[in-house]
């Protein structure tokens, strides 16, 4: 699409200056310009920040006090939810950036209105004649501002309905109408029967949302208070208008990503044709959002932000590939993006080693894999691209074939899909999953849990909600007052006995899970009840007390006793504190430049997460364990300090990364050894630790090493489990202490010993049955098969019978299955070349006899192996054989 020749007419900005007149204009109009907040958003029901408005949720929802009347922020955003559109529209994109204004409770409608008018004919210079605009169906106030207070005239505002402008926090809360605003590429086609929903004719620029009602849990909708604005406006988009380009990709934004990646495929953007253009695409718009997920502390990994970041890179590789790129493509485009973008969020070029070092490392691992699956995605596809009946249904690699590629070639799903449709075939994406179910139950050791039924609750609560006083610094017990109750995640005024509840109190002595450390323990004691407190949470600045009614009735308004329990928080403080000497030793001995990237401080033991290439050697660990026991005797006090950021930062205080601090901070400083950003508890001395001891050091994530470690009491309970091992392996082996190691290697000798001998005798028997199966042989249409089964052999043991076998046959096709366990199949197919161009697919044909014993697989047309778990029915899966196998050779 190219624009209407008067466009020429408008002066033509690069995407900074539209950002910055942006910012200048709304900020002389009394508005605050704040920074971006992270793409890793506060929101827990939120993956990544999606949306310009949601780091302002909490005060839109009353959760939160505002600090300014109005605002004004370009914020960066990420979306995967339209990814297969990247590239192929002018206007989807992954990463994007919005700019908005903000009103909490100060101007509305009328001043909105008018200023986005004046932004936009007068800051932007925008043609008054090429502007329309929509707005809610029954929003005739908007409707009348526009026209009377800005001149519109009646036919260039268009009435439209709640599923496009009506905009809403969720099921219930604060929600409005919203009024937006279209530039008409083509104003010389009339206003005759117009469908602003034609985006080859229109683009949407501006989004305001008038945020006036509150809707309650039965969908009645009342007036908000407090009316707020909240605006959105696309900054790729306005540029693609003001540059006068025909996509957003081709604004200054992105088309110096596309060009470096054209000059090292040897093409020229404008030249290339249109699917190298939709390559060129994807690769500008991926590389964007990869530089800021990382520079925002998101490490690539197989879940939530790790595997967007992992899709995402994957994506840009395969495409560079499909392009003929070979090369290390992914740390030269970021160097290009950072380039771009680094002047306004700096933060780029501070992590710019990081990123760099992050994006070779996954390519690197990636390309590792690519070739070998495509290759093995190749042989799977071969066969679906037989001509088919046109009565026969369209052509599908099975979800099994899938997830071996993702399973064992670390071939994503989506890249499977993308070349499976190049050649129209399609991808069982049900199988797929069903395959994936068990990856899916993934250890949820390192991760939160989300409960999404206490954030309804919590959301429904809205202005009710005030932030908790927290005091639990220098008091361990507190008299206070019950504010809010959820019982069962649902707001309640009484709790009784035996009633899950969680409690919000106006003060407390219980530390909220935060910055890794975990919730405080202890109970909640009134004239008439008791309350047993296992987990603290924090919702924005509110305290939610998870816990259990253990006698009496608890009500909103009671005032009672908060008490920690002082043992538990003893052992978090000697392990906070010890997170820190670990990462001052790890600095120190290690490399100066190794940062936190995720911990846990529990009562039981600590973990911390840090940047490092490698993995510490048992010297290293060693070293670095000793130093912190050295610190822990040299009793250093410790004392924690309110101050400004920018004077905490000038001090030299380590931020955590990826961690949100305020204009004020708390500083806790270890004089001589560690100071850091923190806002847990600690000992007020090293010598109240007593003892640390490492217990693991292990891989996380490519370049993401962690280490457990135990300190205080919990050193205590680790040797007096590890002394009873000790003198229970001395009674087992009439042994002392000192002896236990040499009889264990002892033993170890003689179990190696015989496992040789009995894989020998296993070998000798394995070798004699498989002899054995040559006069099993028969001839199906003139070719030689043996269908047979095979007991006492694994899964390789079958596999090497299967080749003996079919070296033996020369031209032919063998099946073989066992029982290697009570309730366990195994089933190989192998087919002679010969054999796959008459139409046998081995790898169909195992998934086939799989899925009768209640399993999968599948592998390539020449060989495949598959399981299953209903070894009873093994006889009725060889049968099957037989009949598939002599209509494929008798036909």
């Amino acid at each position: 699409m190219t624009s209407s020749p008067s466009s020429s007419a408008i002066t033509a900005l690069s995407g900074d200056q539209i950002r910055q007149k942006f910012l200048e204009f709304y900020a002389a109009k009394g508005h605050t310009i704040l920074p971006s907040a992270s793409l890793i958003p506060e929101d827990p029901t939120v993956l990544l920040t999606i949306a310009g408005m949601l780091p302002f949720k909490p005060i839109f929802l009353g959760q939160q006090p505002r600090t300014v009347p109005r605002a004004t922020t370009a914020q960066k955003c990420l979306r995967t939810n339209d990814i297969e559109n990247v590239g192929r529209t002018a206007r989807h994109h992954t990463f994007f950036e919005m700019l908005g204004n903000f009103s909490f409770g100060d101007y509305f409608k009328a001043e909105a209105i008018a200023w986005a008018w004046e932004l936009m004919t007068t800051v932007y210079g925008l043609p008054e004649e090429r502007l329309l605009v929509s707005v809610f169906e029954k929003d005739d106030e908007a409707f009348e501002l526009w026209h009377r207070q800005v001149g519109l005239p009646k036919e260039r505002i268009q009435r439209m309905g709640e599923d496009s402008n009506f905009w809403s926090a969720g099921p219930t809360g604060p929600c409005g109408p919203c009024s937006e605003i279209y530039y008409d590429f083509y104003p010389e086609k009339g206003l005759d029967a117009i469908d602003l929903d034609d985006d080859r004719r229109f683009i949407e620029l501006y989004n305001l949302v008038f945020m006036e009602l509150n809707q309650d849990d039965e969908g009645h909708r009342t007036p908000l208070n407090a009316k707020n604005i909240d605006t959105g406006m696309g900054l790729e988009r306005m540029a693609q208008v003001l540059q006068g380009v025909p996509n957003n990709y081709e604004t200054d934004l992105i088309l110096p990503i596309m060009t470096a990646a054209a000059t090292l495929a040897g093409l020229t953007y404008s030249r290339a044709n249109a699917s190298q253009q939709t390559s060129l695409k994807v690769i500008g718009d991926h590389s964007r959002a990869v530089v800021h997920l990382i520079a925002d502390g998101v490490s690539a990994s197989n879940v939530g932000r790790g595997y967007v970041l992992r899709r995402l890179i994957r994506r840009i590789v395969r495409h560079s590939r499909l392009l003929g790129i070979s090369d290390i493509i992914t740390p030269q485009l970021a160097t290009v993006a950072i380039e771009l973008a680094a002047p306004v969020y700096p933060n780029l070029q501070e992590r710019r080693s990081v990123i760099l070092s992050e994006l070779q490392r996954e390519e690197e691992q990636f390309l590792k894999t690519l070739d070998r699956g495509e290759k093995l995605l190749a042989d799977m596809l071969a066969p679906l691209k037989r001509p088919k009946h046109k009565k026969q249904k369209a052509a599908q690699l099975s979800g099994r074939d899938a997830f071996i590629l993702f399973d064992t070639y670390g071939f994503p799903l989506e890249l499977t899909q993308e070349i499976a449709a190049e050649q129209g075939i399609g991808v069982d994406v049900a199988g797929f999953e069903t395959c994936m179910a068990e990856q899916r139950q993934r250890s949820q050791a390192a991760h939160e849990t989300i409960d999404i039924t206490v954030q309804e609750g919590l959301d429904s609560l809205g202005e009710e909600l005030h932030p908790t006083e927290f005091c639990g610094y220098n008091q361990s017990a507190v008299t206070t007052t019950v504010t809010a109750l959820l019982v069962g995640g649902h707001p309640a005024e009484t709790a009784a006995a035996g009633d899950n509840v969680q409690v919000i109190l106006a003060q407390t002595p219980f530390y909220a899970e935060s910055g890794g450390q975990i919730g405080d323990r202890g109970y909640l004691a009134g004239t008439d009840c008791l309350v047993r407190i296992a987990d603290v949470q924090k919702q924005r600045e509110v305290f939610i007390h998870y816990g259990k009614v253990e006698r009496g009735t608890l009500k909103v308004g009671d005032r009672l006793t908060a008490q920690i329990d002082l043992s538990c928080r003893r052992r978090v403080q000697a392990h906070h504190t010890a997170t820190h000497l670990l990462q001052a030793a790890l600095k120190k001995l290690i490399d100066e430049n190794i940062a936190q990237a995720g911990s846990l401080v529990a009562f039981d033991r600590l973990r911390f997460d840090f940047n490092c290439p490698r993995a510490l050697s048992h010297d290293e660990l060693q070293q670095v364990e000793d130093q912190v026991n050295a610190w822990i005797s040299e009793s250093h006090p410790t004392s924690a300090t309110i101050m400004a950021i920018n004077e905490a930062k000038a001090k030299g205080a380590i931020a955590m990364f990826g961690e949100k601090y305020g204009e004020q901070v708390r500083v806790l400083d270890i004089p001589g050894v560690s100071m850091e950003l923190c806002g847990g508890t600690h000992v007020s001395n090293t010598a109240e630790i007593g003892l640390f001891k490492i217990i693991s050091e292990s891989g996380v994530a490519a370049g993401i090493r962690r280490i457990e470690a135990i300190a205080g009491a919990a050193v205590r309970d680790y040797l007096q489990q590890r002394d009873a091992i000790v003198r229970n392996l001395c009674d087992r082996f009439k042994a002392k202490p000192d002896e236990i190691l040499e009889r264990v290697s002892q033993l170890q000798e003689e179990v190696k010993t015989k496992q040789k001998q009995l894989a020998q005798l296993n070998t000798e028997l394995a070798l004699a049955k498989t002899q054995a199966l040559l006069g099993d042989v028969q001839t199906i249409g003139g070719t030689a098969v043996l269908i047979s089964r095979l007991d006492g052999v694994d899964p390789q043991g079958l596999k090497t019978a299967a080749e003996w076998l079919l070296s033996k046959l020369g031209q032919g096709v063998v099946v073989l299955g066992t029982q290697p366990a009570p309730a366990k199949v195994n089933l190989i197919v192998t087919a002679s070349a010969e054999m796959v161009q008459r139409g046998v697919h081995a790898g169909q044909l195992v998934a086939e006899l799989a899925k009768v014993c209640g399993g999968g697989g599948g592998g390539r047309p020449t060989m495949a192996q598959a399981g299953g778990s209903q070894p009873e029915k093994l006889a009725a899966a060889l049968d099957l054989a037989q009949t598939r196998l002599t209509a494929v050779l008798e036909s």
